[in-house]
Parts: structure tokens; sequence; C-alpha cells
């Protein structure tokens, strides 16, 4: 059985018949999206999906980072001047 990953739960029929009410039950949780009573979908609200965008971007940055730590340079020689 595939587990809920959210606190609140509306089904298809219920976000097509009112969406703003489920949006204002929940305040800022996820609400997962039932179909059968298996989560199809979830509402994620903005706030907390800019979050959740900025942390995957943190993260692929930071592995980006430790690629390059791990890699062996040569440092170049730069005068002020050639800058």
């Amino acid at each position: 059985m595939q587990p809920i990953m959210a606190n609140y739960t509306a089904s298809i029929t219920e976000l097509k018949k009112s969406p703003t009410q489920i949006l204002e039950s929940a305040g800022n949780e996820v609400v997962a999206i039932l179909n059968h009573n298996v989560a199809s979908a979830y509402l994620v609200p903005s706030k907390t999906y800019e979050k959740l965008m900025e942390m995957l971007d943190d993260y692929l940055l930071s592995k980006d980072v430790q690629k390059r730590i791990s890699e062996p340079f040569t440092p170049i020689r730069v005068s002020l001047d050639d800058l």
C-alpha cells in the first residue's frame, strides 16, 4: 500500500467541486489528492514549493561543489593588472 505523505486529503471529486475550500481548510499544508483511495497528486502551497525548489537547488549546488573540490587542479598565477 502506498503511503500518503500529507496530513490533509481530498478526492478528485471534492477538488473539482470546491478547490478554494480545500486550500482554505488545509492552510499552509500539503493536500494529497486521492483517486480510489490512492494518492494521485499532491497540492502544494506556493511558499512550500518555493522552499522545496530552493532546497533542491542548494543540494544540487553542493553536489557540484563537492565534485569540483575533489578534482585535481593546477593553480594559474595571474597578476592584478591582467584582471
